[in-house]
Formats: structure tokens, sequence, C-alpha cells
């Protein structure tokens, strides 16, 4: 099950992590599959159908760079709606982790203050 949740994570913050990257410059799709596939352990698979989504939705667009060792190579950068995109995800990733991190650094603690707690202050659970 652990892994599961590995995955979904990662598919998560896919898009964020291809808009990083894309900020820093630009990119073509096996450089970009390569990267995160180092960084966080996603393959190519996934990363393509992404690229294409991404491009549909106007976060990126494409253009080609001849290369004298094969064909031309399709470069994709950001458009500015992929900026204020990665401006957006970015914010609400940040507030996101620091939230899940209060919440496991506060584990001990917060068991302790249940505790403590008397019943009548406790908040009700048996709905949720």
């Amino acid at each position: 099950m652990p892994d599961s949740i590995d995955i979904q994570l990662k598919k998560g913050v896919l898009g964020l992590c291809v808009l990083a990257l894309l900020a820093r410059g630009d990119s073509y799709s096996y450089e970009i599959a390569s990267r995160l596939s180092d960084a966080i352990g996603m393959g190519e698979g996934t990363i393509y159908p992404l690229m294409r989504r991404m491009q549909s939705d106007g976060l990126v667009e494409t253009y080609l760079v001849e290369s004298s060792s094969g064909p031309s190579r399709k470069y994709y950068r950001l458009t500015p709606a992929g900026h204020a995109a990665l401006e957006g995800q970015t914010k609400e990733w940040r507030a996101f982790t620091r939230a899940v991190e209060a919440l496991i650094s506060a584990t001990a603690p917060l068991a302790a203050a249940a505790t403590s707690e008397t019943p009548s202050a406790a908040p009700d659970t048996k709905g949720s």
C-alpha cells in the first residue's frame, strides 16, 4: 500500500516539477523525463502525455531545433500562463507541505494534548 501513496504523490506534483524545470530553461521531453526520473523516479511513459496535456492547456509551447546528430528536437518553453501556473502551484505546494510537516512533526504533542483534554472539550469525531 505505501507504494500506491508514493506513486499518487509523485503524479500529483509532476506538473509542478515540469513547470519548475522549464522555468530554469527550455528543454525537450527526453531531457525532462531523465531529470524527473533521476529526481523522483518518474519514467518517460508518464511525462509524454503530461507534456501534451500541458501544451493543450496553454502552459507550454513548442519549437523545433535542428540537430546535427539526428532529427530535430521538439523543445518546450513556458508560456505566460505556465509561469502563472508555476507561481500558483508553488504557493499551494509550500502551504501543503508546511501543513503536512506540522501534522507529522506534532504527532507526539497532539497525542499528549488529546489525552489531557476533558471529554466535553474533545472534538466529536464519530461522524468523520
